[in-house]
């Protein structure tokens, strides 16, 4: 029996180089053998080795012995970290059985500047020039510096800047983020970045360099034409190098008057439109020591910023992944088109040579229409770039600006044939680099597909931070969007740096700039007035998204930062003068793309949207009366949240539910909703409103009729309950529809991504005639929690926020401490694979059903310190529980409960023909 544990992080760091905390929590995974059984941790040991001096070779080990079973996010065990402070860290762990772990691998842990004193630099800006599309010309600065020692010890940048920016030394590029230093509340925050720059260092001559561009700082954001320089006019920097020697004394090199400033070969770049770069026009060596820079000018001081100037909580955004193009042809009217297989967000690059003056431009495309390239979803975006040739050999890539797509129609290619080989091209993919840490495979190759859909559409999205999508002219972070997807991408990725960040954005917009009310999009851009339009669903994201990341990460202090912003949030939503519930005069969003909603009106659903919002309200209310006693509150303040709470609940019952426990609307979101949120009044209600859901879901020939609210809620209403009365087999149905709408039908068009609109492309190839449709969208992927938890049968023993209130008073099932595994196995898929890298270590559950032999087998993996709940489908046994460890399971005489596959109902209220593709509530003979 062999433990190991992973090398140690600190907070929600991937990487530890540079962060802001002085007594950063340090969290350990745990590996354990096939023998390994019921392995809990009883203490663990720390040591902590840190300098005493300048000098590197003087140094002091700690160790400290703790008594605890915790192993995620512990204290600190010693003095606070100050600025610069660097510290080697490895962790072993003791069991019950007295059977110690071998010591971890060394994590080095080193913080940044942790006070605006440490920075010596100033704000350093360039000269304006404008360019031709109305952007910014991106900006070169250069500083030439010499080093008096050559015994360097080590050497750091600390750079951020006003707009996003490239670091080089010695021309060569510092680190391998991009668009740094990403998109935050620029109001409020702006985060720096600290790179080791020890190994591009020169012994005597040195140079930096930085390219700047406008990024989301100064460049055009939003539809309609968009607005400009709404942070600022300005291309500037904040750049300090310190370097230290072997002897201990240091040096700096602070961005300052002397440093000068130029323009290059990129004539624009920015992030809607593309790059415009003159290959001609490239200032060679720029960054390099031999440039003469008497031509170059003087750059201008700014004020220093008056903002919090941060370390990131997230990772940064880097390029993850290269995938080369699978076809090039000629379109119909003869245009160049290259497939590269897979809808993605980043750019090209190109190797290409040609006549001086050659102009290539590259249009990015998410889908072809009728075997050209679809413009018009990017409405007012050119997602277009621009190359114009020198005589020379090229290799280049776009720098600042990114795009959605598959598809790039390329002109004025210089070859015979007018188009390039595929091996001069390829594309890069970027997003934030979290860690991976959820996996799905099963039977069904479209639902596997399904899930490669969810994963990609995650990652476009999530560049600096959550998205709504990638491609047009928005590319904002919509609060709903995120609200109703986050327990997907918790499963998907390690999303809790980023989202960390992005919360503390939210907080501070909505307490400081808008009174209470949480704005529509974060960072908020569109909507400058104090008193925004309140939003249930996107404003409920205060409240939702921060236990969603409690339950997945086992951080309390997420709640605890977060808890002003839940109970502003709360108070600030209008109600009516005779009761709890919303003020019904307050425009709502309501099931935001219902497929029976028009193209041109995605609100006018089939649901009212002051039910959506009432049910949410209900929700959240629930939630802050069990975060109000998850955070220790005293008992009067935790009976006022319950209290409103239950009269919320009453008011819903009374406005909605009928004597006879029948709810209105009568629709697919409404039940699910309300089913999801426990708002009727008893058991019978309950049972009832599940059994009108499957009748629903029935008449509408399985076809979804949920959008963004009800999608999440749907699948889990049917399939929650006891097994013998639910409608699992109606929920796999639904799932395994392939006629549109459904989760299946884009696929079946040929989609990689998630779409927007469930009909984004008819099934004749037209794009749909909305103004608002995008081919990579996460929302309606929130379907992945269900996929995970209910066909590959892995989730956390607790998984709701009103389950905080029962839970243990230590929380000791919150973050994948307690597992269950209870797959519900349903449809046609006869075998499943899950897996998730949980806080603790490896959760998996693989498991196959022989209908033939009525035998179903199942093995889990427990990682070590965790316990699991294993409830066996067919069966009438209690829950079975187990420690960590690996094990088997295997039922035998296995049947359904459910017929397969289930009858839909046929009348003149049910779906009109699939070939008119209309929506359930038409009748046939209109």
């Amino acid at each position: 029996m062999t433990v190991t544990v992973s090398a140690p992080t600190f907070e929600h760091h991937r990487e530890a180089f540079g962060i802001g905390e002085t007594t950063p929590r340090i969290s350990w995974r745990f590996k354990g053998d096939s023998e390994t059984q019921n392995w809990t941790q009883k203490s663990y040991e720390i040591e902590i080795s840190r300098q005493t001096s300048n000098k590197q070779s003087q140094r002091k080990t700690e160790n400290v012995r703790i008594a605890s079973t915790e192993s995620v996010l512990v204290p600190w065990p010693s003095t606070p970290l100050k600025s610069r402070e660097s510290a080697r860290v490895r962790v072993r762990a003791n069991s019950f059985a007295n059977e110690y772990t071998p010591w971890s691998e060394y994590s080095v842990v080193e913080t940044g500047l942790l006070t605006p004193d440490d920075w010596t630099a100033q704000v350093i800006a360039a000269e304006k020039t404008i360019s031709a599309t109305g952007a910014l010309q991106p900006t070169l600065f250069r500083k030439s510096f010499q080093l008096d020692k050559k015994s360097i010890a080590k050497a750091r940048l600390y750079i951020t800047s006003y707009g996003v920016y490239e670091p080089s030394i010695n021309g060569s590029r510092v680190g391998n983020h991009v668009m740094a230093p990403a998109w935050q509340s620029y109001g409020h925050r702006l985060s720096y970045q600290t790179h080791d720059i020890t190994k591009y260092l020169h012994e005597k001559d040195n140079v930096i360099g930085v390219e700047v561009s406008d990024g989301w700082w100064s460049g055009r954001l939003t539809w309609g034409g968009g607005r400009r320089f709404i942070y600022g006019d300005a291309l500037a920097i904040l750049a300090q190098v310190e370097v230290e020697y072997e002897d201990g004394s240091t040096m700096t090199v602070g961005s300052d008057a002397t440093w000068k400033t130029s323009t290059g070969a990129r004539i624009a770049s920015e992030i809607y439109d593309g790059e415009i770069y003159d290959a001609s026009l490239e200032v060679k060596g720029w960054n390099e020591t031999a440039l003469k820079d008497d031509s170059w000018k003087a750059v201008s001081i700014l004020e220093f910023p008056k903002i919090d100037l941060i370390a990131p909580e997230g990772p940064p955004i880097v390029v993850t992944e290269t995938v080369k193009p699978k076809q090039i042809w000629s379109s119909p009217t003869n245009k160049t088109i290259v497939d590269f297989g897979q809808n993605l967000v980043g750019g090209v690059r190109l190797r290409v040579s040609g006549p001086k003056g050659t102009k290539i431009v590259l249009q990015h495309v998410e889908v072809l229409e009728h075997g050209e390239v679809a413009t018009r979803p990017l409405r007012d975006c050119k997602a277009r770039d621009t190359i114009i040739l020198s005589d020379e050999k090229l290799h280049w890539e776009p720098k600042f600006t990114f795009h959605g797509f598959r598809y790039v129609q390329v002109e004025g290619w210089p070859s015979k044939t007018g188009q390039p080989a595929l091996e001069d091209l390829e594309a890069f993919v970027i997003h934030t680099d979290m860690e991976p840490t959820g996996w799905f495979e099963c039977s069904e190759p479209l639902v596997n597909q399904l899930y490669s859909n969810i994963r990609w559409g995650m990652r476009g999205n999530f560049v600096g931070l959550p998205t709504d999508c990638p491609q047009r002219d928005e590319r904002l972070g919509w609060t709903g969007d995120i609200q109703v997807f986050s327990p997907t991408a918790n499963f998907l990725y390690d999303t809790s740096g980023l989202l960390l960040g992005w919360l503390k954005d939210l907080a501070v917009e909505q307490i400081k700039d808008y009174q209470g009310v949480v704005p529509q999009v974060v960072p908020d851009i569109i909507d400058a007035r104090p008193n925004a339009p309140t939003l249930a669903v996107w404003g409920d994201v205060a409240v939702i998204t921060p236990v969603d990341l409690y339950l997945s990460f086992g951080d309390k202090r997420i709640l605890q930062n977060q808890y002003e912003s839940m109970t502003t949030w709360l108070n600030a939503i209008p109600r009516m003068a005779d009761s709890r519930l919303w003020d019904n005069t307050r425009h709502q969003l309501g099931d935001w793309l219902d497929p029976a909603a028009p193209p041109d009106d995605p609100s006018a659903g089939t649901t009212d949207p002051q039910f959506v919002a009432n049910a949410y309200l209900a929700h959240v209310s629930n939630i802050l009366a069990s975060v109000t006693k998850t955070l220790g509150y005293d008992e009067a303040t935790v009976k006022k949240y319950e209290d409103d709470a239950a009269v919320v609940k009453k008011d819903f019952q009374h406005k909605y539910v009928t004597p006879a426990g029948r709810l209105s609307p009568d629709s697919m979101t409404a039940l699910s909703l309300a089913l999801t949120f426990d708002l009727f009044a008893n058991q019978d209600q309950t049972d009832q409103a599940r059994s009108r859901l499957a009748e629903l879901s029935r008449a509408s020939r399985f076809r979804i009729g949920t959008g963004f609210a009800g999608t999440p809620t749907i699948l889990p209403a049917l399939c929650a309950g006891d097994p013998k009365k639910n409608f699992k087999q109606v929920a796999y149905r639904m799932l395994l529809e392939t006629s549109c709408p459904s989760w299946l039908y884009p696929i079946t068009m040929g989609a990689t991504t998630m779409w927007e609109r469930w009909d984004s492309m008819l099934p004749n190839g037209d794009i749909n005639p909305g103004s608002m449709t995008s081919f990579n969208h996460y929302a309606l992927g929130s379907v992945g929690k269900w996929l995970f938890g209910t066909v590959g049968g892995v989730d956390m023993d607790i998984t709701s926020a009103s389950a905080l209130r029962t839970a243990s008073p230590d929380q000791s099932s919150i973050g994948w401490r307690v597992i269950k595994f209870a797959p519900q196995p349903g449809g046609t898929i006869t075998s499943a694979k899950t897996s998730h890298l949980s806080p603790y270590g490896i959760v998996s559950c693989a498991w196959n059903l022989d209908a033939e032999k009525k035998l179903f087998r199942m093995s889990v993996s427990v990682p070590p310190n965790c316990k699991a709940v294993v409830q066996l489908p067919g069966t009438d046994k209690e829950a079975i529980n187990i420690g960590s460890g690996e094990y088997e399971f295997v039922v035998e005489g296995y049947e359904e409960d459910e017929a397969w596959p289930p009858e839909a109902i046929v009348s003149p209220w049910s779906m009109v023909e699939e070939s008119e593709q209309k929506i359930v509530g038409v009748r046939k003979d209109k």
